[in-house]
């Protein structure tokens, strides 16, 4: 019964539009229909261009040229040899029809849900930024699952890096995170790191990077996608420490996270290709971590050292305003306060006395002489573990 209706109730909508006229009409009457048969569904292109094709065999035409951002209304799903396939309506003067790559469009449901994360660090200053060594999936959450992908971002994509988190390292993961949207790439079965049951044997301490994978969840810019938010796998993200820095990163101590204390205009972004270099030198905050496991209650520390990088404009010299003597334990964010000559940073520090995680403020003030100079808090010393003879 329902099958017979419907062919009449379009054709009462059809004689209702052309009886109103209108430049609009078969626009309008083609949305009514459309609603009819269920076809709400959207999407937006996340390929930097792609085409809209005839069909999706291999010798189809190209019927229009669509770019980052653009918006399609998706119409049909198909799999044709393994590939997924939307037939799509763009919002051209035509309204082109065609077939698309489905990996070049992200459907609306998915881009809600990362404006959603995005929302949660609306107010959060970036920790880092980081750049991609290989293709790479921007998921919804840190873990390598068939139902949280988004999309896959192209090698080079660079991003703010916001948190990051410690997961546990799993065996069976590839060292790349590209496996297409409802698969899970798998490796040959291994077996318990060597290294770490020698370690063990011998008393010595576990190393970060044995045991934990990271994960980090990344600001987008519109360049580089229309999806503001996601998480990326950590084997494949190279931290694009600044140029003017990069010098002062030891092998023991990794830095994780960096802010400006100075008042360089740093608006102008470098490239992707130079993402790392930044315009001019300065003076810098910078968070550090050793590789070794510092655990306390299943936490990992974001950081055990903190380390303030002055630059004299005149010798046009870095030289080393403060430096915590021995580690600290610390999680993230770190965050820059005040404005002009009178900044402060803030981080979070465990106080030894207490096992309580505190927010300690340094004072950064700058003198007559244009060097900055860090006032630490006076009770410091309880926050700080002193290297052992």
């Amino acid at each position: 019964m329902k099958s017979r209706k419907l062919p009449v109730l379009i054709a009462i909508l059809l004689f209702g539009a052309i009886l109103n006229g209108g430049c609009n009409v078969f626009g309008g009457i083609y949305n009514s229909i459309s609603g009819l048969v269920g076809i709400d569904k959207s999407g937006t292109v996340i390929a930097s261009r792609a085409q809209v094709r005839s069909s999706y065999a291999v010798v189809a035409a190209d019927l229009l040229e669509v770019k980052r951002g653009e918006k399609l209304d998706i119409l049909e799903e198909f799999e044709y040899e393994k590939v997924h396939w939307f037939r799509v309506r763009a919002h051209d003067e035509d309204n082109t029809e065609g077939w698309i790559e489905a990996q070049n469009v992200l459907v609306e449901e998915l881009l809600i849900k990362s404006r959603k994360l995005a929302e949660e660090f609306s107010n959060a200053q970036p920790q880092a930024t980081g750049q991609l060594r290989a293709a790479s999936n921007l998921r919804l959450s840190p873990e390598q699952r068939t139902d949280n992908i988004l999309f896959k971002l192209e090698n080079g994509a660079t991003f703010d890096i916001i948190d990051w988190n410690f997961v546990p390292k799993a065996q069976d993961l590839s060292e790349v995170d590209d496996a297409p949207k409802g698969t899970q790439k798998q490796t040959k079965g291994k077996t318990k790191n060597a290294d770490i049951e020698a370690a063990k044997e011998d008393n010595e301490p576990e190393k970060l990077d044995e045991k934990y994978d990271v994960w980090y969840q990344v600001k987008l810019d519109p360049a580089i996608s229309p999806a503001p938010a996601g998480w990326v796998f950590g084997r494949q993200v190279e931290l694009q420490v600044p140029s003017d820095i990069v010098f002062y990163q030891q092998n023991n101590k990794k830095f994780t996270t960096w802010q400006r204390l100075d008042n360089i205009d740093t608006s102008e972004k470098p490239s992707n290709k130079d993402s790392g270099k930044i315009i001019k030198p300065g003076s810098w905050v910078i968070l550090s971590r050793t590789n070794t496991v510092k655990a306390i209650d299943g936490v990992e520390p974001d950081f055990d050292g903190i380390l303030v990088l002055g630059y004299d404009k005149y010798d046009q010299l870095h030289f080393t305003a403060y430096r915590i003597p021995g580690e600290v334990w610390g999680l993230l964010p770190l965050r820059i306060d005040g404005s002009g000559d009178n900044k402060a940073f803030i981080v979070k520090l465990r106080n030894n006395n207490t096992g309580q995680l505190e927010d300690k403020r340094f004072l950064a003030l700058t003198d007559k002489n244009s060097r900055i100079r860090i006032t630490p808090p006076p009770d410091i010393a309880n926050y700080e573990k002193k290297p052992t003879k």
